[in-house]
């Protein structure tokens, strides 16, 4: 048979005095209500000889708190890298005192609405809605019945809900700065998406972006993208694919891949055509994954910031908690948060040319 658990009943009897009494000092309120201190200490010391535990489910009654979030993504919980953004939640929750209860969609429009069901019927102060990678996404309607914020997406049309995401405009200029800085000015290629706005894959707000401000720095400085070739999916063997169609046709000074599995798949076709990274074509690339440092050079990459993305959102949402209910025509604030560079070996100035950096 498990234990009884111990109730408050049970620690006022211990300490000698009403029921009334014990929840006071355990509330921090008996100062308040100007309980001696001695009495406060023989209810304490009761409470932790016999490990008294509040109950949660009558303290949210009482409060009107659970001291839970609900984070529902699509496939964040079961993916490796991205699941650094949960790691980042749950610990900046546990700061708070507050537990992360976590659901996955894997996709399934259906699931999601249960999964929000729940949560909801759990009275969980707020709710988190992920997405493995960035993107717009049509935000459902139940989310909006308490505080809510999205992580890592979008909403197709305008919503009260704010929204956290990556910099990832700033991370494409980090990128071509990277090769610009190095001395870089002639034959840098995209591969992934590009050269053109509509040159990327469907739904991705990160290709979109990225070019944008890959197009940007590049434009400041004078230089024009060379070319591009998109991959129809981010994995290593579109970005061998596409490379090495790129170097059937002419010789890249650089490359600037979309992120590292279509780097690495790069690299293979650079490889194959006895091209060396960085002595003949330098590589730059995003995510910082962690082939960018088991692959040799180790890629020079701009790190998608996951852990920090779930700290954020946990921070924002306890700013929408604290808010009083704002009006249907309010529009969420977009949060975003910097991508950093991680330089490694894979850049080197071209030949002749001395690095600004």
């Amino acid at each position: 048979m498990s234990p009884r658990r111990v109730t408050l009943a049970d620690v006022a009897k211990a300490a000698g005095v009403s029921r009334t009494t014990a929840s006071l000092v355990l509330s921090g309120r008996g100062r308040e209500l100007r309980i001696s201190q001695d009495v406060e200490q023989r209810v304490l010391r009761a409470a932790e000889r016999l490990q008294y535990r509040p109950n949660i489910v009558s303290v949210g009654l009482r409060t009107g708190t659970s001291r839970t979030i609900g984070f529902v993504s699509d496939t964040v919980a079961t993916s490796r890298l991205a699941g650094d953004m949960i790691k980042g939640a749950l610990e900046a929750a546990r700061d708070r005192g507050f537990m992360l209860f976590i659901g996955e969609t894997e996709g399934d429009a259906e699931l999601e609405r249960l999964l929000l069901q729940a949560m909801q019927d759990r009275q969980v102060d707020g709710l988190i809605l992920a997405s493995m990678f960035t993107r717009t996404i049509k935000v459902p309607k139940a989310i909006t019945a308490v505080p809510a914020v999205l992580l890592n997406a979008l909403p197709e049309q305008p919503t009260p809900l704010p929204a956290v995401l990556p910099d990832e405009v700033e991370a494409g200029r980090t990128a071509a700065r990277a090769l610009l800085d190095a001395g870089h000015r002639e034959g840098i290629y995209l591969i992934g998406a590009g050269p053109g706005l509509r040159d990327v894959p469907r739904e991705s707000v990160a290709a979109v972006e990225r070019l944008i401000g890959i197009r940007e720095a590049l434009g400041a400085a004078g230089v024009e993208v060379a070319g591009a070739r998109t991959c129809p999916d981010w994995q290593p063997e579109h970005g061998f694919a596409a490379t090495r169609d790129l170097l059937g046709a002419i010789r890249p000074r650089a490359l600037i891949c979309f992120n590292d599995r279509i780097a690495m798949g790069a690299y293979q076709a650079l490889d194959d055509a006895g091209l060396a990274v960085p002595g003949d074509v330098s590589v730059v690339s995003f995510d910082d994954h962690p082939i960018a440092s088991w692959i040799r050079p180790k890629l020079t990459s701009v790190a998608l910031p996951h852990d920090e993305l779930g700290r954020r959102a946990v921070d924002v949402l306890f700013t929408e908690i604290g808010r009083d209910h704002a009006g249907p025509d309010r529009v969420g604030e977009v949060h975003r948060v910097p991508m950093h560079l991680r330089s490694r070996e894979s850049i080197t100035p071209p030949p002749g040319v001395e690095s600004a950096g």
